[in-house]
């Protein structure tokens, strides 16, 4: 039987620029979120993370859609969509407010949200998300619910991310033309650590480095709130270029071999280890060592991590990672690149893998799929009348009840 009428069914979709992700779960009465369809499909027309052909994205985001639907039995009408991309901007904001009646309403809370949101962004920008760090009265800090709490001054800084307006219509363009209507857009790196971080890591200062194939997404947590987010240009595809180039070998046989003989550290290998490679045009077959594979991958990963090593100290919070980083994405999934990060960065790192949902087959068991669980999770607590938390702002009523969504779901 159909299950295309029920309202527990979520859908997240992962647009990468290597592959588009649709996910379907199903969520329980006790809020447990249960995957009962997965579909797949190579995509084209993107870089970057951004729409590049609208034809090829519609295409790929199509076929994802249909392997998903026969996958779990259901018609989708509806998804929540990752966004990200070299145009994303994180910047941290303050906001005061009186408290009118001397104890912390509602209101109250709402104002002060408000206030922290009027900042100076450029006109082709537009806010995606506004996620409370913490809030002060009257000075002491630290405090995560203020309702009911007595004071006079209420003051809240928060986390503000915003992308381009083009960037974020192209993207509900191509999903619309698939006849799906779209839930919310929801940045990438906060899905993906939705779904691979637990909430000691946040309290005690992580980073989160999700390496893809067109960016590399990277978010801090501490005090088990959101500080800074950044996305850097680079990521795995520029892996596979380098192997294509040095190898002469066609793009697609390029990423074949990354996944299955890359390595990031030569001394891992050995010169007597030989992979085949496919030549470009009617070449013949040609052989190398892993060794010479390994000299290509390893500088370009150290290029990641010296990158975002540059941008955790330029967001100050590096001195602060006691949980270290954790590495999520397709493109972490390679030999060496966990102690290969640990080498540059001199901080603890671990791979992470999606968690906290239930119906995972073995092949979306890696980092690949971390976004996508993340997307079903997030979905499921912003759906309306469940307590949770969302992940955007949309006017002054849809505020308020997203930040009792935010603190219900966190505290």
């Amino acid at each position: 039987m159909s299950r295309k009428t029920e309202p527990n069914l979520i859908v997240g979709l992962d647009i990468g620029t290597s592959k588009v992700v649709a996910m379907v779960g199903e969520a329980s009465p006790d809020g447990t979120m249960t995957v009962v369809g997965v579909g797949t499909h190579p995509a084209r027309g993107l870089k970057k993370g951004v729409v590049v052909n609208i034809e090829s994205t519609v295409e790929s985001i199509r076929q994802a859609v249909d392997e998903a639907e026969r996958s779990a039995g259901c018609k989708i009408h509806s998804v929540y969509a990752g966004i990200s991309g070299s145009h994303i901007r994180g910047i941290n904001s303050d906001g005061v407010t009186a408290i009118r009646h001397r104890e912390v309403t509602p209101d109250d809370v709402e104002s002060v949200i408000e206030a922290a949101r009027v900042v100076a962004i450029p006109a082709d920008q537009q806010i995606l998300h506004i996620l409370p760090q913490e809030f002060m009265i009257d000075g002491q800090e630290g405090i995560q619910d203020p309702v009911g709490m007595a004071g006079v001054r209420l003051e809240a800084r928060v986390h503000i991310v915003t992308g381009a307006i083009s960037a974020a219509q192209n993207l509900i363009k191509c999903v619309q033309r698939c006849g799906l209507a779209v839930d919310d857009l929801i940045l990438q790196p906060l899905a993906s650590s939705r779904a691979v971080l637990a909430p000691d890591d946040k309290d005690l200062g992580v980073c989160l480095l999700d390496i893809g194939g067109g960016t590399t997404d990277l978010a801090v947590f501490t005090h088990g709130a959101i500080r800074h987010t950044a996305v850097l240009p680079i990521a795995g595809d520029q892996v596979t270029n380098d192997i294509a180039v040095a190898f002469r070998t066609p793009i697609p046989a390029a990423e074949a071999i990354k996944l299955q003989y890359g390595c990031c550290l030569k001394q891992w290998t050995r010169p007597d280890e030989r992979v085949e490679v496919a030549g470009s045009g009617d070449r013949a077959v040609r052989a190398f060592s892993r060794y010479d594979l390994a000299e290509v991958v390893e500088p370009r990963y150290e290029e990641f991590f010296d990158m975002a090593l540059a941008e955790l100290r330029r967001s100050g919070f590096e001195p602060l990672m006691a949980a270290g980083l954790v590495l999520t994405g397709g493109s972490s999934r390679i030999d060496g690149v966990v102690e290969l990060a640990e080498d540059v960065l001199h901080l603890p790192v671990r791979l992470g893998l999606p968690q906290q949902v239930a119906g995972l087959q073995d092949p979306q068991r890696h980092p690949g799929y971390a976004t996508a669980v993340g997307l079903l999770l997030l979905g499921n607590e912003s759906r309306p009348g469940r307590a949770g938390s969302s992940t955007r702002t949309t006017g002054r009523s849809g505020l308020w009840a997203w930040l009792t969504r935010w603190i219900q779901g966190n505290f």
